[in-house]
């Protein structure tokens, strides 16, 4: 999903002289295109990422559309004081797009890991939130986050399979992928791939039919889309590469906590630890719980 970033930055850069690309000396076989093709357009601020929200603060005061790249972890957590203060203070036209975020980058560890990013970011004020699922989607996201002119993070996670949607991408709108009066998964990046796979499992061996819904964008949220999917079924499955706390499953649960009744829902996701061992990205799904088996399970526990 990474180069498809880098080729629709370069298609939009190619109509709008305004696009600029910033990067804290990472993201190399990756940033290279744009670079020797908008040399004006690109700034490597070295291992300096606060200073990088800061550059993209000023270039984007001055009018122009900034899309500021780095390992997931960094851009956010490293930066958040100027995320909060210079971008989305002032409602800035700045994109942080985070490489590698979830579970990506495995068996470096914690500090490569980015598992709270989407509490974090979603908490801002004038902060938008999106995590496209495949590379089809990533097109429509940098799209769609190029229009909005106000602060954005891009979710970059590992793209784990196509996930085809015939509900044609709209920002903010959820895409429901499959249909079933049982059980609503909710998933959101890479695990929308699980997610579907996990249907077909269900309902093959289970007889137990699983509405999918592709929460591509978390913030803002689609509560008229997600009221309507969890209407009548028997629980509520949300899956994500995040923490269990603050991400799709605690922005869900918002939704519900409004209803008098709802089914119950199950948050899948990272636990509230950190990992104390050197695990490969497989190794870490399994040990949070996070495969296709996984939600197959819960789901027919659950319905069962």
């Amino acid at each position: 999903m990474r180069k498809v970033f880098i080729d629709t930055l370069i298609t939009l850069a190619e109509q709008d002289k305004d696009i600029y690309l910033l990067t804290a000396d990472l993201g190399f076989g990756l940033v290279e295109q744009f670079a020797a093709q908008f040399p004006k357009q690109y700034i490597n601020v070295g291992v300096a990422e606060q200073n990088m929200i800061g550059v993209a603060t000023g270039l984007a005061l001055e009018g122009k559309k900034v899309f500021c790249y780095s390992i997931a972890n960094f851009p956010t957590m490293r930066c958040l004081e100027q995320i909060r203060n210079d971008v989305c203070y002032h409602n800035l036209p700045v994109c942080i797009v985070s490489g590698g975020a979830g579970l990506w980058y495995g068996a470096l560890g914690m500090t490569h890991h980015a598992v709270e990013d989407i509490a974090v970011m979603r908490v801002l004020p004038n902060m938008a939130v999106v995590s496209p699922c495949d590379g089809i989607e990533m097109v429509q996201v940098v799209k769609s986050v190029y229009q909005l002119g106000t602060p954005s993070y891009l979710r970059v996670t590992r793209d784990t399979g196509i996930a085809f949607s015939e509900t044609p991408f709209e920002f903010g709108k959820a895409r429901q992928i499959t249909d079933g009066a049982d059980v609503a998964i909710l998933a959101t990046g890479g695990l929308v791939s699980s997610a579907i796979q996990a249907s077909v499992k269900l309902a093959n061996h289970h007889k137990i039919y699983a509405k999918v819904l592709n929460i591509h964008t978390i913030k803002p949220l689609d509560w008229e889309t997600i009221l309507d999917a969890v209407d009548g079924v028997k629980v509520v499955i949300t899956i994500e590469e995040h923490s269990r706390i603050g991400g799709l499953g605690s922005a869900v649960a918002e939704v519900l906590a409004g209803l008098r009744q709802h089914p119950p829902l199950i948050r899948m996701g990272v636990a509230d630890c950190y990992p104390t061992t050197a695990m490969s990205y497989e190794e870490l799904l399994v040990a949070n719980h996070l495969t296709v088996e996984d939600i197959v399970k819960e789901a027919q526990d659950a319905v069962s």
